[in-house]
């Protein structure tokens, strides 16, 4: 089923999030690359990219690639976007599923927000994209550095702790022991999909990360849209 269509009737997040993430869509340019060409992926890559890239400093092959594998061979937007219904991550007039030419909303590109529910029953929080975009220092998604960025892809380390489990002295906005569930792992975002990917595939979507523009999110550290662009 289609991401968007899920967004609309999907009732159940955890299967919202098992299928829209990792896919192509079907409104993409028709622009192909054999998989050992690496230089038709960087130049893909750099085609597909919808905001503008700030390349200062960075290595323009993996920026390229890391667009390739964001936005071409993954739809990490779908689920980390900004963006509102109907149209969520696409521009007015620019939803392919309504049959309109596939254009991104660079507004809200990877910006965060996307809410997924609760992971289980009541006060259970609800779980909520991140915002990806870089911040004040430069690095995506909140200031990790690539070590980092590396380990919650691996492992599904939660490094903000935004869904901790229950404890006698945290009985709110936590996840109770009856979810079976370790509040210290990603519990929506696919990691174990993504683990086995290269250093060289990881650090290039990290470096991509750090290309595109910041999008600001709240001062509050626990809030997961934080961001500080300045």
């Amino acid at each position: 089923m289609k991401s968007q269509q899920l967004f609309k009737t999907a009732g159940s997040a955890v299967t919202l999030s098992a299928i829209v993430m990792g896919g192509m869509w079907i409104g993409s340019p028709r622009v192909h690359a054999d998989d050992d060409d690496q230089e038709a992926k960087v130049r893909i890559g750099f085609q597909i990219a919808p905001v503008r890239l700030n390349l200062a400093g960075k290595d323009r092959a993996l920026v390229g690639l890391g667009s390739y594998l964001v936005n071409a061979v993954n739809d990490c937007n779908a689920c980390h976007n900004s963006g509102t219904p109907p149209n969520f991550e696409y521009l007015p007039g620019g939803n392919p599923y309504a049959n309109q030419r596939k254009v991104i909303n660079p507004a809200t590109y990877l910006g965060g927000g996307q809410n997924f529910g609760p992971i289980g029953p009541p006060p259970t929080p609800d779980i909520i994209t991140r915002n990806l975009t870089p911040d004040k220092t430069g690095r995506p998604e909140g200031g990790h550095t690539f070590a980092e960025f590396a380990q919650i892809i691996r492992t599904g380390k939660d490094f903000d702790h935004l869904h901790p489990n229950c404890t006698a002295k945290l009985t709110t906005n936590c996840i109770p022991a009856s979810a079976g569930v370790d509040g210290d792992l990603l519990q929506i975002m696919p990691w174990p999909y993504y683990q086995s990917m290269t250093d060289h595939d990881l650090l290039a979507i990290y470096t991509y990360l750090s290309a595109i523009p910041c999008i600001e999110g709240p001062s509050d550290p626990k809030n997961p849209l934080h961001n500080d662009c300045h």
